[in-house]
């Protein structure tokens, strides 16, 4: 018998593979900056919280990016930028998919909408999840207690009978928090092992 009843997974560094410094080498080349300049603005509030929460649409991102930039490029190469550092994790895939109908399996991602648009045809095994619960279209971010209780509210579980994995170890920490069994995600082996623990060998 399983220990819990629905699964709950992070997007970036679980589903796919993020690599931020390809991200800011690649802008920073386009626009003639510093990788680290390019960090810094991305990061910087409110751009970052625009983009995550969804105050900004396609439009407005591409603007406001270029915009903190100072790049000058056409829109389609802006996103075509703005998400090169994107690769799928193959290696964990079928151990998901081996849940699907076994317990809801949701996703619960910071995230904004052009890497969403990327992202879609890419892994359409997210089609099949019970839930998305997406930061850009709550207007939550991890590690916001509101985000994992909606998360919790969508699987229709107490939080001592869901399961979190996420690469961040303080978005873990927060699910913990709040009675969630919380995994750092490091890789696909150390995760089927984590399934096994919770009764769902994939």
């Amino acid at each position: 018998m399983a220990a819990v009843d629905a699964v709950i997974l992070d997007l970036g560094n679980v589903l796919v593979f993020h690599d931020n410094d390809v991200l800011f080498r690649a802008l920073a080349e386009r626009a003639g900056l510093d990788p680290r300049a390019v960090g810094q603005a991305i990061g910087s509030e409110p751009l970052s919280a625009g983009t995550n929460r969804g105050w900004l649409d396609r439009a407005s991102m591409y603007r406001e990016i270029c915009a903190a930039l100072s790049l000058d490029v056409p829109e389609e190469e802006f996103q075509a930028l703005w998400s090169c550092h994107f690769t799928v994790h193959d290696a964990v895939l079928p151990m998901v998919e081996s849940l699907l109908g076994r317990v809801p399996v949701l996703l619960l991602s910071n995230t904004n909408v052009l890497h969403m648009d990327f992202i879609r045809p890419r892994l359409p095994l997210l089609e099949r999840f019970d839930h998305l619960l997406l930061s850009y279209e709550w207007g939550l971010v991890k590690p916001e207690p509101a985000f994992y209780q909606a998360a919790l509210r969508s699987a229709g579980v107490r939080p001592e009978r869901a399961a979190f994995f996420d690469d961040v170890a303080a978005y873990v920490h927060a699910a913990r928090q709040l009675g969630i069994h919380g995994f750092v995600f490091t890789d696909a082996p150390a995760f089927a092992r984590q399934l096994g623990e919770l009764g769902l060998p994939p």
